[in-house]
């Protein structure tokens, strides 16, 4: 790699905007009142973080609330039910008390499925009997670490199936001190050949704080792979361009590589325009020259991506940048999900309509999936038989081994948008309904699972 200094003139320093400045916001454009004070009641339950980047570079004010950026970090009215809305607006009004509004916050985001997919019950592993703060481990390759460092990011998606992590309440956060307890648990568990470090966003560490969480993984021999979940290119691509420290974190990157590992960056990317500046070009293609790989994904939502134009222009501009269409995935049924739900045959005429306009080498995108307590689960398609019409499902990864790349359907609904709204086949084997209905066996979450 070729650290060349930044050919851009963009040296702005991260500066991040919360609840306390929506209102220099609205004044800064012009937002109307009643936008106002929706993004200042709903983010008293929903996280709500957004930079100068995000605003100056990527909402289209001239469309907002409409603009699809716009419905993707800011809060909206209908990602809370209107006697919630109510409710919020009298307790944080003057005749409220903090105690009650606290309470009422509570309450809501008890209700909105804070960790979906038994992330909390089946996902955290054990040692010696103890839970290992920080970890999930649901598949039998694959361990997610989130660095308690990296528990936030440069600005918040309304749809983030992540949300919980972001609101301040420690019981429903995933955050682990530091690396001994993982590299530990990955001694125990040869199995184990992929680690993604996740978040909220790792790349919100300082690249010193950074290698303090993958050094230590170089010296795993069964670790194969290193992922990073990450939105910074898209939010923040600064980060890898012209920050204090980008060319710090490429050489940590080109460490990693050199050490043998693949290095798969795992860029979310909800919308074409955030590949449309020439900062998030660029930060590709530093990201790309150290060797890493770069992988995109998102769920399609609706206000934001639920049209086939926009996935086909965004499979093609990643494939342009060098980086791989990898997933569509279906929201998951978490926070504001009646806001952003895609039914899931809406989202097969989607993807199979955007799947048509590709260059061979952007099919290797897989979708829809949905990410399910049993494990992904991909919708192949639709199909019309004598005994009527159902939906062609596959197990793309899961929690037990023997499910992977097994076929199954369901029947047609033109209404489901999650996997427990369908009804499966009779015809579908023992072992697949039993995971699907209930509590799967096999799970990863246990040091003496396979």
């Amino acid at each position: 790699m070729t650290l060349l200094a930044a050919s851009v003139t963009d040296t702005a320093r991260f500066r991040a905007y919360g609840p306390r400045q929506i209102n220099e916001i609205a004044a800064r454009y012009g937002l109307p009142e009643d936008v106002r004070e929706t993004v200042r009641l709903f983010s008293l339950v929903l996280p709500f973080r957004v930079n100068e980047y995000v605003l100056s570079q990527l909402v289209d004010w001239r469309r907002a609330p409409e603009d699809p950026i716009f419905q993707l970090v800011f809060p909206q009215r209908g990602m809370l039910t209107a006697d919630d809305e109510l409710l919020l607006a009298r307790l944080s009004g003057e005749g409220g008390s903090r105690a009650e509004l606290d309470a009422a916050v509570r309450r809501i985001r008890a209700r909105l499925n804070p960790h979906p997919a038994g992330q909390m019950q089946l996902n955290v592993p054990r040692h010696d009997g103890v839970e290992l703060p920080g970890l999930q481990h649901k598949y039998r390759e694959t361990v997610l670490y989130f660095p308690g460092q990296g528990q936030t990011c440069h600005s918040y998606c309304t749809y983030c199936f992540r949300w919980a992590q972001f609101v301040g309440e420690a019981d429903l956060r995933f955050a682990a001190p530091g690396p001994e307890g993982l590299v530990s648990y990955l001694g125990e568990h040869p199995e184990v050949s992929d680690v993604l470090v996740t978040g909220g966003d790792p790349m919100v560490m300082s690249t010193a704080r950074l290698r303090s969480h993958l050094e230590p993984l170089l010296g795993v021999p069964t670790v194969r792979t290193i992922r990073i979940g990450t939105k910074s290119v898209a939010y923040w691509p600064q980060r890898f361009v012209t920050d204090k420290d980008a060319d710090d974190a490429l050489r940590l990157f080109e460490e990693v590589v050199a050490s043998g590992r693949n290095l798969a960056v795992m860029a979310h990317f909800s919308h074409p325009r955030e590949l449309g500046t020439d900062l998030a070009r660029q930060a590709l293609r530093r990201i790309r020259s150290t060797g890493a790989l770069v992988y995109c994904q998102a769920p399609i939502i609706a206000h934001v991506n639920d049209d086939a134009e926009t996935w086909a222009e965004l499979w093609r501009t990643e494939l342009a940048a060098g980086a791989v269409p990898y997933y569509m995935f279906v929201e998951r049924d978490t926070g504001p999900h009646d806001y952003f739900k895609v039914p899931l045959a809406r989202s097969v005429e989607v993807f199979r309509a955007a799947y048509r306009e590709l260059p061979g080498l952007a099919r290797t995108v897989r979708g829809p999936v949905m990410s399910a307590t049993p494990g992904k689960v991909a919708v192949d398609g639709v199909e019309q038989t004598p005994e009527g019409r159902f939906f062609r499902l596959r197990m793309l990864q899961a929690r037990n081994p023997a499910l992977v790349g097994r076929p199954f359907r369901a029947h047609y609904s033109a209404d489901a948008s999650w996997l427990d709204e369908l009804k499966l086949d009779t015809s579908t084997p023992a072992d697949l309904a039993e995971a699907v209905r209930g509590t799967p066996k096999g799970s990863g979450s246990d040091s003496s699972a396979p």
